[in-house]
């Protein structure tokens, strides 16, 4: 077996273990925020290592570009969404776990920003 091969397979493999315990983290967690720290990290990791094996299993120019692309635009935009969700949940008083023990956001002035 070549060693492109191995590296796609264990690329795969490490791409749905990711993809596995993203779903699993939604299904687990206690809250919103919770939620969206697990799933967000872990489909970003999911779909680059399998965007990387796409593009090394077909070793076409035109394919291998895309695929950075794609990483690259999954990098960029899946951080900003989960941001900007876990403030929408916020701002909107959305209760946290009980577990929850620091709120970091009341101790960077979010106080005033959270609407009642």
């Amino acid at each position: 077996m070549p060693i492109a091969e191995i590296v796609i397979a264990v690329l795969l493999l490490g791409g749905s273990f990711f993809g596995f315990t993203a779903a699993l983290g939604l299904i687990r967690m206690p809250d919103i925020y919770t939620r969206m720290s697990t799933s967000g990290k872990a489909a970003t990791l999911c779909c680059g290592l399998l965007l990387a094996a796409v593009a090394l299993l077909f070793r076409d120019a035109q394919v291998t570009a895309r695929a950075i692309a794609a990483i690259l635009f999954l990098l960029l935009t899946v951080p900003v969404g989960a941001h900007m969700i876990a403030r929408a949940a916020y701002r909107v008083k959305n209760p946290m776990w009980e577990g929850t023990e620091i709120d970091s956001a009341l101790e960077n002035g979010a106080k005033a920003q959270r609407r009642d």
